[in-house]
């Protein structure tokens, strides 16, 4: 089983599914820190430059387009995705 990972490499947008991903499971992190900040209500530039480690000076529609992505599938996770995650460690 992948490990969550404390800084995983970020792809441009996770993988879309209707079920837990090797991705998912090593941006655990990732998820909680971006659910964290928007739950802070921190800017989503900042965001996407400490948490994804993209510059949204130097790649803005990137930057925005990536923290988008990552934050749906954060929801996604609190949403559904968590439920795979119980299921699979039950077993």
């Amino acid at each position: 089983m992948t490990m969550p990972l404390l800084e995983p490499p970020v792809d441009d947008a996770p993988p879309l599914s209707d079920t837990l991903t090797d991705y998912d499971r090593m941006h655990l992190v990732t998820y909680l820190r971006l659910l964290d900040a928007e739950a802070d209500g921190a800017d989503p530039d900042e965001v996407a430059r400490l948490v994804l480690r993209i510059d949204p000076a130097q790649e803005p529609g990137r930057a925005r387009r990536a923290h988008a992505a990552h934050l749906a599938r954060a929801h996604w996770m609190m949403r559904a995705g968590y439920a795979h995650l119980i299921r699979q460690g039950a077993h």
